[in-house]
Formats: structure tokens, sequence, C-alpha cells
């Protein structure tokens, strides 16, 4: 069985209400490809995106008004996060109809039933984002690569918006792109993907390629194997 893992991002999915023109071209494209096989079956991890932040940034500022004596918790930020990348998720798996039999799973480590051609997951609890949930369901389904969709077509050696000298890259190893991104996780943390998530597919030896989420036909020669524009991290 050949399983592909598609981690979507919510900006991708909702960057301020639902892409509908998104959600349907990307759905249909995967409805063709696992129409050529009868063997594949694919894994969508739905990220909380724009959603997610901008509730975490609501629960920050409330708490650091003037008038609070409290702290902003990164536990609660998190948890604001994780409600976000299951409504997506939902939606996500409504979009996908018959193809997507089971319930979102919200804890990769679970006993999971995979009874259809997809299964939509979401996020699981605090800590990392949904990136080390889509590492996480890898490992169990014996996938070797994890496509992390989002808004950025490939990683930079920085940002982009911030140094104009930053470059794009085709291909960097977990040493190097771990030390771009560092260890640490917080929530809403913008990064080409998760530290935490970094971590454990370094230990996997896992590929993630990383690209962009609304360029339909070059995730489809991603699932392929064919030549595409994105950045390849792995040993």
């Amino acid at each position: 069985m050949i399983t592909k893992i598609l981690s979507v991002g919510g900006s991708i999915i909702a960057p301020d209400k639902p892409d509908k023109a998104f959600l349907s071209e990307f759905v249909t494209m995967s409805r063709e490809w696992l129409s050529d096989g009868s063997d594949r079956r694919l894994i969508f991890v739905s990220g909380g995106g724009a959603p997610a932040r901008i509730y975490q940034q609501a629960y920050k500022e409330v708490l650091t008004a003037e008038k609070n004596d409290y702290e902003p918790d990164n536990n609660a930020a998190d948890w604001i996060g994780i409600m976000a990348t299951r409504l997506n998720a939902q939606l996500l798996k409504a979009c996908c109809g018959d193809l997507c039999r089971d319930d979102v799973v919200c804890d990769p480590t679970a006993d999971i039933r995979f009874t259809g051609k997809i299964l939509v997951a979401a996020g699981w609890k605090p800590g990392f984002s949904t990136d080390n949930d889509a590492v996480l369901l890898a490992e169990k389904f014996q996938a070797d690569t994890v496509v992390n969709l989002s808004n950025i077509e490939k990683v930079y050696t920085d940002d982009p918006r911030k140094n104009p000298d930053a470059r794009p890259l085709d291909t960097i190893d977990w040493k190097d792109f771990r030390k771009m991104v560092g260890d640490d996780w917080t929530p809403g943390k913008n990064t080409p993907f998760d530290p935490v998530a970094s971590r454990k597919a370094e230990q996997l030896n896992l590929t993630v390629i990383c690209a962009a989420g609304k360029n339909i036909s070059n995730i489809r020669n991603i699932l392929d194997g064919r030549r595409f524009i994105g950045t390849q991290i792995g040993q």
C-alpha cells in the first residue's frame, strides 16, 4: 500500500474564510490521483493557520491588557490553535465525501481506523504543531515522505520579507535545517516546519517536501514522483 501524507496549512484551507476554490481543486486532484491505482491512499493533516493565530493573538491581547494581572499561558494558546485545526479538518473531511469514511484523527498515537482512501487528521495536544502529528502518522503508516503545503513555495535561508539577500533552497539536510528553525516550539510560531517535528523526522530519516499549497498541478507532480517546485528536506 502506498501512503502519502499531505500536511495542509490552515492558511491554505481558510486564510480568512474557507477557500472554496482551493478545496474543490484539491479534492478533485486527490480523487483523480487515487483512481490511478487501487493500492493508493492519502492522509491529510490540517493546520490551524491564520484562524488559529488570530484567536491566539486575541487571547494574548486580552491577558496582557493593563487591567489584567494574568500572563498568557502557552498551554492555553496551544489549545486554541488545536481547536482551529479541528474545525479545518472537519471541513476538509466533509469535502472528501465517500473517500473519507473515518472520524477525524485527533491522536496520531491511538489505534486508528483507516477504511477509506483518505484519512483526515488534526491537532493532538500542546507542545508542537500539526507538523509533528504528520510525522507521527508517517511513522505509524510507514510513509517515507511528508508533503508540507503552505503559502510559501520554498524554504529560504532567511525571512525574505526582512532580508533581501535571503535565497530559496531546493534541498537542505536536517542538520542545517534544524539550525535555522531551532529546537523550541511556541504557539503560533511561523517556521517552514515545526522544530519538534523536525527533530522527530530526522530520527526517522524522513523526507519532508515544502511546497506551495495553492499550486495543485505541482502537488500532483510531487505525488507522482515527477519534478516539482519546492524544497526537499532530508539526510
